[in-house]
């Protein structure tokens, strides 16, 4: 799994504690001493598969560098309810101060990743992979696609500068597809891979005559697919998209598709329940 460079968030991060906190958390001015210290235990209220501990480990020390953070499981791992994930010591007013946003992003990050483990489980066993979308939320994106990856999940690019994708509306400034794949080619060289969504599987015959390196199925059948599969013969790699769920991906994926993406792994995610629960020292 690769991991994640916290540099590309850190900006994502001071906002997120800037949001939250503003000129002060006045609770705690008001109601902690000054000098209290305390230790937090981020615990989980759900199995879960874990993911985001770096990102909880580097909002504590942008809130207060003095706080002690130790993490107690891995990114990546399949954790029953009750477990400690993570503790954190110091100053009790920074830990309060930082608590909301260690949890929002811990919550959702570990949500995504249980998620994305349900999928890539349901189409164990057979060739197929999970991907994701960019059906991310606003400046989170980077936070998500980790988050995919610690459930074991594939990214699809980052965004629309790392890969062609001509997809529907992009076909109707062209005559075919053929038109747009020669297009995309002059465009962009020979270091960028040009996908190209397709209707029907008969479609899928142009794309590859064409010369697109990979082909997304919009919205296929579980039944189109495996002609679809046939049509291209293993001679570019298939991805499945829309309409996928828990329910039928394994019909897509034994169909013999390459990839399937899923946009609910994070434009739809179920918050995994996790509390920190704070004592004074």
């Amino acid at each position: 799994m690769t991991p994640l460079d916290l540099h590309l968030v850190r900006d994502t991060l001071l906002a997120a504690l800037r949001e939250d906190i503003g000129s002060g958390d006045v609770t705690s001015r008001a109601t902690v001493p000054d000098d209290a210290r305390a230790t937090g235990r981020y615990t989980t209220k759900q199995q879960l598969v874990v993911a985001g501990l770096p990102v909880v480990g580097e909002l504590l020390r942008l809130a207060d560098p003095g706080l002690e953070f130790r993490v107690s499981a891995q990114e990546g791992a399949s954790v029953e309810q009750g477990s400690v994930l993570a503790l954190v010591q110091g100053r009790a007013r920074s830990i309060l101060a930082a608590e909301r946003v260690t949890l929002n992003l811990l919550q959702r990050m570990c949500g995504i990743a249980t998620e994305t483990r349900e999928y890539v489980d349901r189409v164990r066993g057979t060739a197929a992979r999970v991907v994701d979308t960019r059906k991310t939320a606003p400046g989170l994106r980077i936070l998500d696609k980790y988050a995919v990856r610690c459930g074991g999940g594939m990214n699809h690019r980052v965004g629309l500068f790392d890969g062609v994708l001509i997809k529907n509306n992009h076909l109707e400034f062209h005559a075919s597809i053929r038109q747009a794949i020669e297009a995309a080619s002059r465009a962009v060289g020979h270091l960028l891979k040009i996908e190209v969504e397709v209707r029907d599987p008969e479609q899928v015959r142009e794309a590859i005559d064409a010369g697109a390196d990979l082909i997304l199925l919009d919205n296929f059948t579980s039944q189109q697919t495996q002609r679809a599969v046939a049509i291209c013969g293993g001679r570019v790699p298939l991805e499945s998209s829309g309409g996928i769920t828990l329910d039928n991906i394994r019909e897509f994926a034994q169909a013999g598709v390459n990839y399937i993406s899923v946009g609910a792994l994070t434009h739809s995610v179920r918050a995994a329940d996790i509390h920190l629960r704070v004592t004074p020292d």
